[in-house]
């Protein structure tokens, strides 16, 4: 999936990578001698009720006993439990992280089913089964047997249990929530994939991520015969300019060639074969099982994160629209995928926050949340919503998200360039543009042989200077403007071709004369900075609906209306807001033909170039909504 995922706390080092590894990297805690002096470690196969047996790493601290006992903090993970057998201990503390390695808990780390050392089929995103009994299973039912079976063979437990997880081991936090077994009590789904069609990992609104998919899915879509410690790579592949290979590689369906993944890839096979929001997708979005919640829940993801932003944000409000009497809080960080695991988050980029935003996270939320409900130990009454202001650098909290002060507005775009909140006047106004498969805008400005982590962040004039991008931009600002709440775009266009993606960027741009976009040695950043602060493109096909298709009709005008992901963000007085708009973003998402297709089956000569036009006038405002504070 492109799952954030983190492999290494090399890659969280890099800060980039070719695919994100959701195994959560602990901050610096206690060496691996500590662990073994203070706990034992306990390799089981536990039974699930089908049969099948998932492989369970415990760490039980030695003073558990029936006058000292602690609760469970579990996480479940396709990425690897280990190290695996008994007399090899993590080098790190046995906690997810020092602060709550220091506390003490039972720590426990499960190979989900079909994954490493657990017997089983894998599948992608397991869809849920409703209710717990009989022997159906999914990750809901895996979770209570586990449980169940921990709380009956592990002395020294209070009987209560924690579960938490970054990225994909997010989604296995979310899909615990329906029908959870009556001791879990505390839920974390951190960054947590939760609808792949729509806006996390696999694609953005039908719009298809080549870039982290292909990367990811070479190694985790392995395929492997039973219970194994180890993956490998199904082709060698290092590019050192992604962009050059992707052009190159051609239509997507060549990513099946003898080359690459051959049809040897189950999951890569899925997400080809269902290129429209049908059964196989829908049964994998978590939200609608989101009912009747029980356990506490604590929702995390970050601003920068370019892998599950969509899924924390989306989580959230599914269970606070069909779980009125949950639990449930919301923070939103300065972060990349996971950074609040990180020992250290007070910068990203040219970006400073001037404190450790993952410390703060972690010392007064995250280690609150789970003493509090599994412990009684102090308290935990944060606000609704914790949520980090990206233009100001602070920590804001809110009763609700959005804000209930919010309101709505629009910027509309104008002729020459112009952005305002007022509608346009004109009778007729109009911008095109030509859209050249074989020259696409590219997402970073630059040659990487890895995804950019910091395009979310990027400084956008290498994409304004293309005549393949339409820009518009409001006055300097005569006082702050806070905006809060999701973005929806709605653009009024046409095209020569017959289908065509959209991407919509809300931009914030720096006075040239300004000083604050406070660089790095590393990356000095110029005055004038056009820094992207949201950006989300659409596959136009979708636009009337994600199961049903539609072509547009060469030169007919259409309306292309859809949702970006939320912001907190202030522009400061003296900045500008800008919007831009292209139709590509490459690699990051994949080529559209610019012709009505099934595009993972395209041949070369279905791409083809395409004038499109964006209209701006009183019958067709083309605008950008917005949340107002």
């Amino acid at each position: 999936m492109t799952r954030c995922f983190y492999a290494s706390a090399l890659l969280l080092t890099l800060g980039s990578s070719p695919a994100s590894f959701a195994q959560r990297t602990p901050v610096a805690a206690q060496d691996s001698a500590f662990v073994r002096q203070n706990y034992r470690k306990l390799d089981r196969q536990i039974p699930m009720r089908d049969g099948t047996k998932l492989y369970t790493v415990t760490y039980v601290p030695k003073d558990a006993s029936a006058q000292r006992q602690y609760p469970f903090l579990l996480e479940r993970t396709p990425y690897s439990a280990a190290p695996y057998g008994e007399s090899n201990y993590r080098k790190r503390g046995p906690g997810p992280s020092q602060e709550l390695s220091e506390e003490k808990y039972i720590f426990v780390y499960q190979d989900v089913r079909g994954r490493y050392k657990s017997e089983g089929q894998f599948e992608e995103m397991t869809p849920n089964v409703p209710g717990n009994s009989g022997q159906q299973t999914d990750e809901s039912s895996d979770t209570y047997d586990t449980i169940e079976w921990l709380l009956r063979n592990v002395a020294g437990n209070n009987g209560r249990v924690g579960l938490m997880g970054i990225s994909y081991p997010g989604f296995y936090a979310t899909a615990a929530l329906p029908d959870a077994h009556p001791a879990l009590k505390a839920v974390s789904p951190q960054a947590p994939v939760t609808d792949e069609f729509m806006g996390d990992d696999a694609n953005h609104k039908g719009a298809f991520y080549l870039l982290d998919n292909f990367s990811f899915m070479n190694y985790f879509d392995s395929p492997h015969e039973g219970p194994t410690e180890k993956y490998s790579e199904l082709f060698a592949n290092a590019p050192k300019d992604l962009y050059k290979f992707f052009l190159d590689l051609g239509p997507l369906k060549n990513s099946n060639s003898a080359q690459y993944f051959n049809n040897r890839a189950k999951i890569w096979n899925e997400y080809l074969a269902h290129p429209t929001y049908d059964a196989y997708w829908q049964a994998r979005n978590i939200r609608p099982a989101l009912k009747d919640v029980k356990p506490a829940v604590l929702v995390v993801g970050g601003w920068f994160d370019a892998e599950d932003l969509f899924g924390a944000l989306n989580t959230y409000k599914a269970i606070e629209k069909q779980s009125a009497g949950t639990t449930n809080r919301l923070v939103m960080g300065p972060w990349t995928h996971g950074a609040w695991a990180r020992q250290e988050w007070s910068k990203f980029g040219p970006l400073t926050f001037g404190q450790n935003t993952a410390k703060y996270f972690r010392d007064n939320l995250e280690t609150k949340f789970f003493n509090y409900y599994l412990k009684d130990k102090g308290d935990f009454k944060p606000a609704e919503a914790t949520v980090f202001n990206t233009g100001i650098n602070e920590w804001k909290t809110y009763e609700t998200w959005p804000p209930k002060a919010v309101k709505s507005q629009a910027f509309y775009m104008q002729e020459g360039g112009k952005l305002t909140l007022a509608k346009p006047t004109a009778a007729e106004s109009l911008n095109e543009y030509v859209s050249d498969p074989a020259n696409p805008v590219p997402y970073t400005n630059g040659v990487y042989a890895h995804r950019n982590n910091e395009y979310m962040i990027e400084d956008q004039r290498f994409a304004a200077a293309r005549p393949d991008v339409l820009t518009f931009q409001t006055e300097p600002l005569t006082e702050d403007l806070t905006l809060a709440g999701p973005l929806t775009a709605d653009l009024f266009v046409s095209t020569t071709g017959t289908d065509a993606d959209f991407v919509v960027k809300l931009i914030d741009v720096s006075p040239a004369d300004a000083a604050d976009s406070k660089a790095s040695s590393k990356k000095p950043q110029a005055t004038g900075y056009q820094r992207l602060v949201r950006a989300e493109p659409i596959r136009g096909k979708f636009r009337n609906s994600f199961e049903k298709p539609e072509p547009f009709t060469p030169g007919q005008v259409a309306e292309v209306k859809y949702e970006l992901p939320d912001v907190l963000h202030t522009f400061k007085k003296g900045h500008r807001v800008m919007v831009q708009v292209q139709s590509s973003w490459f690699p990051l998402v994949d080529r559209n033909p610019q012709t009505f297709v099934d595009i993972p089956k395209a041949d070369p000569k279905d791409f083809q170039k395409a004038t499109i036009r964006l209209y701006h006038d009183t019958k067709r405002p083309s605008g950008l909504g917005v949340g107002v504070l």
